[in-house]
């Protein structure tokens, strides 16, 4: 979770480095930026201060979530719920002067069944890089939340965060990572960031709780689905050479798999790049997308999977160069998926988005946005409602910030 100056500012400078041969394990068909726009400007429910924005959807219930300062140190936590392509007005769900508040770290929140979950990340000590991940729950037929409760119960002074959370039966499934093995012994030693998962009731009890890798990048967002053979989580993972790829574990049959590489970048970085992958699931087909800066050509990779993350495919080229990474991806239908990402140009940074097949084809990319190209701009969020694609983001200026939501139709893109 540490996000230093001399790790960003490496992670940065991957970006704007030439691009190079592409490699003969990837193939990439890319037709040219589309120039007449079809994305939509929606009417934000967010205020003035907002930033951190989390989208995600569930059968008919599509959410954002996002933060607002008020002074120097108040920090709120929206949501505001979509009905007929329109955002309702925000509800609060919890404030606090005491938040660690990270451009890559956001809070999240999902729904399942009527029931809804949120996090933040709530210092633990005065030490910066102290603090932990509180939930927020509201059953269904409750009126309140119920706020500030502990997902982990370690009780250590270290650093917890980079949540992904994903509806899982009538519960929800919790993965993050963990810095309690860091804290240092009495001989002055530190262990490693560790992977956790567990399954938290609506009512927000932790049922169970798994170790699922000892030694992980350190602030790099995980991501995880539900596959029609159990949770899987996909991660930055360490290696002590400090190859920085992309790893999975499944948990399949009552027990969590191996960490396993899904793809051989052979990135070694001795920083944390800050910049972690996106999956999606639809029954057992899964989607991968990436950043990586491996031989110095930075790149975002997409690669696809028929038995839920057992085995993947050759990974498909979507961009390289200029790429900041920063992904997403969402499942289209069966055969293709939506990836997000973004590029660096003239001291911005461009919010792009296209279509990629399983067979290597891809549409037109279209752009959703211009943003600025620091570390102020965020994460951008993408989501699909049937047959929409909706989009959020952090708009900066010299005095504030405000999230901006956009929508498209999934139809507007083109294919050769």
């Amino acid at each position: 979770m540490r996000s230093t100056s001399y790790f960003y500012t490496l992670a940065i400078a991957l970006t704007f480095i030439g691009c190079k041969p592409e490699a003969k394990q990837e193939t990439k068909q890319e037709l040219p930026e589309t120039k007449v726009s079809v994305v939509q400007e929606m009417i934000s429910p967010a205020g003035t201060s907002s930033s951190l924005p989390h989208l995600m959807s569930n059968k008919d219930v599509a959410l954002l979530s996002w933060v607002e300062t008020t002074g120097d140190t108040l920090k709120t936590m929206y949501y505001a719920e979509l009905v007929d392509d329109i955002w309702q007005k925000p509800q609060a769900i919890f404030n606090g002067s005491d938040w660690f508040v990270n451009w890559a770290d956001y809070p999240m929140i999902t729904e399942n069944n009527g029931s809804l979950w949120s996090h933040v990340l709530k210092k633990s000590t005065a030490g910066t890089y102290s603090y932990d991940i509180k939930m927020n729950v509201k059953p269904k037929g409750a009126t309140e939340w119920k706020t500030d409760m502990p997902l982990h119960t370690d009780g250590t002074p270290t650093e917890h965060g980079f949540v992904s959370v994903e509806p899982y039966n009538d519960n929800f499934f919790v993965n993050w990572l963990d810095g309690r093995n860091t804290e240092e012994n009495e001989v002055g030693e530190r262990g490693a960031m560790t992977l956790r998962a567990g399954v938290v009731s609506t009512t927000g009890e932790l049922l169970q709780e798994y170790e699922l890798d000892d030694s992980t990048c350190d602030c790099c967002q995980t991501t995880s689905a539900i596959t029609d053979n159990g949770p899987i989580v996909i991660y930055r993972d360490r290696s002590e050479e400090e190859i920085r790829d992309i790893s999975i574990v499944r948990f399949v049959d009552g027990n969590w798999t191996t960490p396993k590489v899904i793809h051989e970048d052979h990135w070694q970085i001795k920083g944390c790049p800050v910049n972690g992958p996106k999956v999606a699931a639809l029954g057992n087909e899964v989607v991968v997308a990436w950043f990586t800066g491996a031989e110095n050509n930075p790149k975002v990779n997409v690669v696809f999977s028929n038995d839920g993350g057992a085995n993947f495919q050759e990974p498909i080229l979507i961009a390289e160069g200029m790429v900041m990474g920063r992904v997403d991806v969402l499942w289209m239908d069966q055969d293709k998926a939506v990836v997000s990402w973004m590029e660096s140009k003239d001291k911005m940074a461009v919010f792009y988005t296209m279509i990629v097949s399983k067979d290597g084809s891809v549409s037109n990319k279209q752009v959703i946005a211009e943003l600025d190209g620091s570390r102020k701009s965020g994460f951008p969020q993408m989501e699909i409602v049937e047959e929409t694609l909706y989009f959020a983001w952090t708009e900066q200026s010299a005095s504030t910030s405000k999230i901006q939501t956009a929508k498209m139709p999934v139809d507007a893109f083109t294919f050769n």
